[in-house]
């Protein structure tokens, strides 16, 4: 008998190496929870701040060309544009999704959806610039904005600069008609984020290089639908909620972003009326 108890060999189960398994696992886990957390968060830094870092200096340095030449070259040279000869823009998109008219914007730019006008016909039009150069500055004291306005609505070429977009076909400054205008609310450079808190009588100034416009804010229409494009019309009217708009025909100038913040959900719309010539 006791022969037989000293044959017996002991089982040992071992559960150490599971356990390292587990923890391996865990631990694999968690840092790769880390790292995607650093990844959104760098691509967040990029968007909500180095887009505008980047898209301000470049506006800025576009507005500051601008004043030079026009320092320099008096007025009588390139026209700015207007709805009869405008020429039409090719833009990357039919609708920007800004970051932005009644196109949309990248998380906030803000445009609409427009039609192109038909190419001018005749030879003796003047040739315009490329649609991504600026024409000219506006300006809008009570929220201490200064931007240059392209032509066309483009991303890429335009909103994403920082720069304001001017919607083809429509009119030039100061012109009879309807100055139409698209800019990003949120992310590169942002233009239009606080638009919102225009009010009846604020003024906004649009300098070329022959002149200076200057218009007063009348309606602000706080949210209507990406593609309500009454509302950049010759006299504007949104087709969504009509008690927004005009019915006699004047200058007008029209301002278009996204609204809510961070969202192209819909658009915000300010008009103004031109009052002044300088």
């Amino acid at each position: 008998m006791r022969d037989r108890v000293r044959e017996r060999v002991p089982v040992v189960v071992q559960t150490g190496g599971r356990r390292r398994t587990g923890a391996r696992v865990l631990w694999v886990g968690a840092e790769t929870v880390v790292t995607c957390g650093i990844l959104v968060l760098l691509l967040v830094v990029h968007q909500l701040w180095w887009t505008n870092q980047q898209a301000r200096a470049e506006a800025r340095e576009q507005v500051s060309v601008l004043e030079r030449e026009w320092a320099i070259s008096p007025p009588g040279g390139e026209e700015s544009p207007s709805a009869e000869t405008v020429e039409t823009v090719e833009t990357e998109e039919t609708e920007l999704s800004g970051q932005e008219g009644l196109v949309s914007g990248s998380e906030g730019g803000g445009g609409v959806a427009s039609t192109r006008p038909a190419r001018p016909s005749g030879s003796d039009l003047p040739r315009q610039p490329a649609a991504s150069r600026a024409f000219a500055v506006l300006r809008i004291p009570r929220l201490g904005l200064t931007a240059p306005v392209a032509r066309g609505v483009s991303k890429r070429s335009v909103l994403d600069k920082g720069y304001v977009g001017h919607y083809p076909g429509t009119a030039g400054p100061g012109l009879p008609g309807n100055f139409a205008l698209a800019g990003h609310r949120n992310t590169h450079g942002e233009p239009f984020r606080y638009i919102n808190r225009l009010r009846a009588g604020d003024e906004i100034s649009v300098r070329t290089r022959e002149r200076t416009y200057t218009y007063r804010v009348d309606q602000v229409l706080p949210q209507t639908a990406p593609r309500d494009v009454g509302v950049i019309r010759p006299v504007p009217r949104s087709v969504v909620k009509p008690s927004y708009g005009y019915s006699t025909a004047g200058a007008y100038l029209t301002l278009t972003t996204c609204t809510p913040e961070f969202s192209s959900a819909y658009r915000l719309v300010v008009w103004a009326k031109l009052v002044s010539t300088a």
